[in-house]
């Protein structure tokens, strides 16, 4: 089961949880409102298909912001919206803001996320407010980490190592990702199936500064894969991680984001 599964199951069972505890507690009306929106029901919503089904759209179809990569954001956002009667959602909102790009793609996952199984309460389809957190976790091996020894160094093996200068891209983070823009050539499979989302690639920073064995983290299809490996190749050098002076190889872990 996915994190994001997990944390979905936690929050309905909680929910459902309250429905019963105030079922015994409080004294509903014979007859709900039409518009009354309710926190807790006999019956409460759920995702159609199941929760590890909606679960596993949220892992699919998110697409973690740049902005949020570069700046090394992560956390939880807890976005609270309405399950109407019809099983569609309205009034999407995070009460308790993360990060502005972190909570404006929540927000697009749950607007644009499969319909609910309505909740029921006495009989009749009602109006439920529901809560879900969406997890936003870098990828690991985005983080400054390096692997290597330092240049001149007498040992054969391998040695995992906290660089003291991680590897940064000649010009700064906003100028290679503005090459890897404008150098991009949207595969015509992609565009004709409107295929968007961002394609995860892992490659080493050499002690040199050049960008070598690259690796698909994270797929999208359609020739959007062997795209982003194209451009990680031909990318321009870096400035290599450091450590006590000395220059390391560095793995990373970085988007090619396709946006029409």
């Amino acid at each position: 089961m996915t994190i994001f599964s997990r944390l979905l199951l936690t929050a309905l069972l909680t929910t459902a949880t309250l429905s019963t505890q105030a079922q015994q507690k409080l004294a509903y009306p014979k007859d709900p409102k039409a518009s009354e929106i309710y926190d807790t029901v006999e019956k409460p919503a759920v995702p159609v298909g199941g929760v590890e089904a909606y679960g596993q759209y949220l892992a699919d179809n998110q697409q973690y912001p740049t902005a949020a990569l570069q700046q090394d954001l992560q956390g939880t956002v807890n976005v609270t919206f309405v399950v109407e009667k019809t099983g569609v959602v309205s009034n999407v909102t995070v009460p308790q803001p993360l990060a502005p790009a972190l909570d404006a793609e929540a927000i697009r996952l749950i607007k644009g996320g499969p319909k609910w199984t309505p909740a029921q309460h006495r009989g009749e389809k009602v109006r439920q407010r529901v809560t879900i957190p969406v997890a936003f976790q870098i990828p690991q091996g985005s983080e400054p980490s390096a692997a290597g020894t330092p240049s001149g160094a007498g040992s054969d093996q391998p040695q995992t190592v906290a660089p003291d200068e991680p590897a940064r891209p000649v010009g700064g983070t906003d100028a290679f990702f503005t090459w890897i823009q404008e150098n991009l050539r949207y595969p015509t499979l992609a565009r004709q199936r409107k295929i968007e989302g961002r394609v995860m690639v892992e490659f080493v920073v050499q002690k040199d500064g050049s960008l070598t064995e690259p690796k698909l983290v994270k797929r999208l299809g359609s020739g959007c894969d062997e795209e982003a490996l194209r451009l990680i190749k031909a990318a321009p050098k870096w400035n290599p991680a450091r450590y006590k002076g000395q220059p390391l190889r560095q793995k990373m872990v970085l988007p090619v984001v396709f946006q029409l």
